[in-house]
C-alpha cells in the first residue's frame, strides 16, 4: 500500500495548524505512520501461515484463524490511521474552496484564507471532533474484537469441522502485544492532543468575543 498521499495530505495541512496541531501531525507521521511502515507490516507478515492448530483437520485453522481474527489486527491499524488523517482535507479543501472564489471574482475576498478565523476555524474544529471520535471508537473496536490489547500465545478452539477441542498457537505473540501496547499509547496521546488543541480554540475564541463586546470596560479593569 501507497502511503504518499497520507504524508502528502499530512504535511499540507501543516500550515494551517496551530502549535499543538504541528505536535499531533508529528506524533501521527513519526509514531504511527513510520512505525507501521517499517516494523509493524512485517511483524503480521503471513500470520494466517504461522497461526498453527495441533491438529490437521482440513478446514480447522481457518475456521479458528477467522474466529479469533475476523479482522488483521494490522490491517484495523492501517485502516485506523487513514480514518484519522482524512478529516484534515476538510479542512485543506476549506482553504483551496476560498482561493478558488478569489480567482473566479479576481478580487479579495478574505483576509487570508489560510488564517484561523471564521469558516476555517468551525471547519478546524469538526475536523477535531470527527479525528477524536475516530481515535477513540477505534481504540473500542479494537479492545471489543480481539478481548483486550495483549496477544495470547495460546488459543482454544472447538468450532466445526475441529473434532474436538484444540489448541492453537499464534506466532510472535509478545513482540505483537508490544506494538499493540504502543498503538494504544500513542492513540491515547493523540486524542489528548486533540483535546488540548480544541480546548485551545474555543477558549481563544471566547478571549477574543469578549474583548469584541466588552473593550471599554476590559480596559477600564485592566488600568
Amino acid at each position: 500500500m501507497s502511503w504518499m498521499f497520507l504524508r502528502d495530505l499530512l504535511s499540507g495541512v501543516n500550515k494551517y495548524s496551530t502549535g499543538i496541531g504541528r505536535i499531533w501531525l508529528a506524533v501521527v507521521f513519526i509514531f504511527r505512520l513510520l512505525v507501521y511502515m517499517v516494523a509493524a507490516e512485517h511483524v503480521w507478515k503471513d500470520e494466517q501461515k504461522e497461526f498453527e492448530c495441533n491438529i490437521r483437520q482440513p478446514g480447522c485453522e481457518n475456521v479458528c484463524f477467522d474466529y479469533y481474527f475476523p479482522v488483521s489486527q494490522v490491517r484495523l491499524w492501517a485502516l485506523q490511521l487513514i480514518m484519522v488523517s482524512t478529516p484534515s482535507l476538510l479542512v485543506v479543501l476549506h482553504v483551496a474552496y476560498c482561493e478558488g472564489r478569489e480567482k473566479r471574482h479576481r478580487k479579495k475576498l478574505y483576509v487570508s484564507p489560510g488564517t484561523m478565523d471564521g469558516g476555517l476555524w468551525y471547519t478546524y474544529l469538526i475536523s477535531l471532533i470527527v479525528k477524536t471520535g475516530f481515535e477513540i471508537g477505534f481504540l473500542v473496536l479494537f479492545y471489543k474484537l480481539y478481548d483486550g490489547f495483549s496477544v495470547p500465545y495460546l488459543v482454544k478452539c472447538d468450532l466445526k469441522p475441529c473434532p474436538n477441542t484444540v489448541d492453537c498457537f499464534i506466532s510472535k505473540p509478545t513482540e505483537k502485544t508490544i506494538f499493540i501496547l504502543f498503538l494504544v499509547s500513542t492513540s491515547c496521546l493523540c486524542v489528548i492532543l486533540n483535546f488540548m488543541e480544541l480546548s485551545f480554540l474555543v477558549l481563544k475564541c471566547l478571549i477574543k468575543c469578549c474583548l469584541q463586546k466588552y473593550p471599554k470596560s476590559l480596559k477600564v479593569l485592566s488600568v
